[in-house]
């Protein structure tokens, strides 16, 4: 008998070597599964129910926001626009998300633009500005079971009552932020799975318990409150000391966390998350970050649930963090995006698990580098995740990562407990690297586990990602390769004539200070009824570095000599003032910093040139016929080392030589956080 179980074994083993062998064309691409050790094998590791489970799963997800981040995903055109929707959160296609976390748009900069908050003033309640509803609706359309999760990074500036800070007033912040949640069930009919206190800055133990009571006030009890999205201490340590807090949080999300967490975090007894990780460029050195820790923030840091940094690299790609998305889609005049291979490395967990799936106790570390994570529905249903990323090929932007190897190794697995049953498992495999060897999510021949030892081996190379699992539901989704990259318009106009917006921001427009809305004038019958308008009178509570003068960049970083063309209206009599510019260098957080040639008027009748968005050099300067409310049209020309500018088509100052950045945006913006329009915008970039 042993021998014709041997002779069965090596048949079947040929079968598979076979059969990989055909599935990989590119050199050793294949993973031969060896059903019978008869090499020497690396590692043993025991797959085992019989002692109970691990920790609840709870699911795997990507964060909109933090800030604009999917900014240009909004104006792409169909079918692509939904194509990329589908890639992000349609079930057994692409990276099936299971849970998606939006802003709570604060009015604020908050790493590449800014969101609308809710509410812009203490009376003002609006729930359709900005897109992460929009998101929120397109996510939940696809995957109706999909977590959706809110955390405000800036608030708007009424809130802190003349400070920087949102706990002046514990109560009108926890209103505000409930009103948000009631808001999205009123008026998009999202229920809000989980609830953040303030990203990545200072908790207050009063606010949470505050804001749990007020939750619970209004029927909100079924919301969760996550604390702190920062590290794992002080929250920890203070919900220990604290039993009131204890019981308001219900997750401790820490960000970045390096795959550890702390003892202390672990005696809460909480549910543990990564609730913000990843933030690396996508290609296949962040896939490879992005396949390490979603399984090492389980097997070293307990940690049940990942959340990447961005869901969809939809922004300029010159802001903070470019193309630091799952995926990216930062074209929508062209229609182009790329599905980058972090996308593939999520479908490997995502695919096939649920939150509400169980770790297995059995999960740990490869002999030879590397790790596996298996996951059970409790209905006989497996999933194993082993994953083999190098050093040198999965390093996230932070923190950092200790050196360690990873070499060719054969792991043998064993089933035990109620996983013995299991007779054949589907397989899916991704090899990260050079172009000629890479692969992203094939399915490979199932591997049959007919003899009765329950074992297989696996021979495993550096750098690749196999699933082996139960479920047959499993999909590599695709669409026609959609339109070819092309660079931003160089002759671009808007004149915001739109009577019923969809969105509250015009196209391409990225608003880094301050915020920019569609606005009719009801008393202006005339050619500037429809207009884009600065919102904000006062400072939000911010979170990055805020400029003092509000902007909106536009076009092509790349562009150096162009015509910028705007009708401008200030609103504030005296002290208002606006802009137009070019060649602006820098954005999001670091948007205090930004250098260009900025064309300023002010309702004092005077104009200024500058060579920087905080007004410190100044070019020229001089009187202009201008007042408040009352409509002009800018234009500055800027040609090699010389600019020009003109007030209602009559040169107001001319070949001003400008010495300082050779590129960069369009822009827009005004003088303070004041109320002011702008009409009929034009661009035109030379070559």
């Amino acid at each position: 008998k042993a021998d014709r179980s041997l002779k069965a074994s090596r048949q079947r083993q040929a079968k598979v070597m076979t059969a990989a062998a055909a599935a990989g064309s590119a050199g050793r691409v294949a993973v031969p599964l060896l059903l019978c050790a008869l090499l020497a094998p690396g590692g043993a590791y025991v797959l085992d129910d019989s002692d109970g489970l691990g920790r609840e799963f709870d699911g795997i997800g990507a964060v909109s926001g933090g800030g604009a981040t999917s900014r240009l995903l909004v104006n792409y055109p169909e079918p692509f626009r939904s194509e990329i929707l589908d890639y992000l959160f349609k079930p057994n296609f692409g990276a099936s998300l299971h849970s998606l976390k939006v802003e709570i748009g604060g009015d604020g900069q908050t790493t590449d633009g800014t969101e609308p908050s809710h509410m812009h003033y203490e009376l003002d309640e609006n729930y359709f500005r900005g897109y992460e509803w929009w998101l929120m609706k397109e996510a939940k359309k696809r995957n109706p079971n999909i977590i959706l999760m809110g955390l405000p990074w800036s608030f708007p500036g009424w809130l802190g009552k003349g400070f920087s800070w949102p706990y002046v007033n514990l109560q009108l912040t926890a209103y505000y932020i409930v009103r948000w949640i009631l808001g999205a069930k009123r008026y998009h009919d999202l229920d809000i799975d989980y609830i953040g206190i303030w990203n990545e800055r200072p908790f207050d133990a009063s606010y949470i318990k505050e804001l749990r009571k007020m939750l619970d006030y209004q029927g909100l009890q079924q919301v969760k409150i996550i604390a702190s999205d920062n590290l794992w201490e002080p929250i920890s340590s203070s919900m220990l000391l604290d039993h009131d807090l204890w019981k308001a949080v219900d997750v401790i999300g820490a960000h970045y966390p390096g795959t550890h967490t702390v003892w202390n975090a672990k005696m809460t007894g909480k549910k543990l998350w990564s609730s913000e990780d990843f933030s690396t460029v996508n290609d296949d050195d962040g896939a490879g970050c992005w396949g390490r820790i979603l399984n090492q923030n389980y097997v070293n840091g307990n940690m049940t649930s990942t959340i990447a940094w961005n869901l969809v690299a939809s922004y300029y790609q010159e802001l903070p963090y470019g193309r630091s998305g799952l995926m990216t889609a930062q074209e929508p005049w062209s229609g182009h995006y790329v599905v980058d291979s972090p996308i593939w490395i999520s479908a490997h967990t995502t695919q096939f698990t649920q939150p509400g799936w169980y770790y297995l106790k059995t999960v740990g570390h490869l002999e030879k580098g590397g790790s596996y994570v298996a996951l059970t529905d409790g209905l006989g249903n497996l999933t194993i995740i082993v994953e083999t990323m190098s050093h040198k090929h999965s390093m996230c932007i932070r923190p950092y990562l200790p050196y360690y190897n990873v070499s060719h190794q054969v792991a043998t697995f064993t089933l035990k407990g109620s996983l013995r049953e299991i007779q054949e498992l589907q397989v899916w495999y991704t090899k990260l690297g050079g172009p000629s060897d890479r692969i992203h999510f094939k399915q490979l021949d199932s591997l049959w586990l007919l003899d009765s030892s329950g074992s297989f081996a696996m021979d495993l190379q550096e750098n690749e990602l196999i699933t082996l699992t139960t479920l047959t539901t499993g999909r590599k989704g695709g669409y026609p390769p959609p339109p070819k990259s092309q660079p931003f318009p160089r002759s671009y106009k808007d004149d915001f004539n739109v009577d019923y917006p969809f969105f509250s921001e015009a196209p391409n427009f990225a608003d880094q200070t301050g915020v920019f809305e569609y606005y009719t004038n009801l008393e202006d019958p005339g050619p500037h009824r429809h207009t884009l308008r600065q919102v904000l009178n006062q400072r939000p509570i911010t979170w990055a570095a805020d400029a003092s003068s509000t902007i909106s960049i536009i076009g092509d970083y790349h562009w150096s000599n162009m015509t910028v063309q705007c009708d401008v209206y200030i609103e504030t009599p005296e002290r208002g003032g606006v802009f137009i510019a070019g060649r602006v260098t820098k954005g999001g957080i670091l948007i205090r910093t930004a250098t260009g040639i900025f064309f300023w008027v002010f309702a004092n009748g005077s104009y200024r040139v500058t060579a920087d968005l905080g007004g410190w050099i100044t070019y020229a300067s001089g009187d202009a016929d201008i007042t408040a409310k009352k409509w002009y049209t800018l234009t500055l020309t800027i040609k090699d080392y010389f600019a020009s500018g003109m007030l209602n088509g009559k040169v107001l100052w001319e070949n001003v030589p400008v010495k300082y950045s050779r590129n960069g945006w369009a822009a827009i913006g005004t003088h303070t956080f004041e109320f002011a329009q702008f009409d009929n915008f034009h661009v035109e970039a030379a070559r």
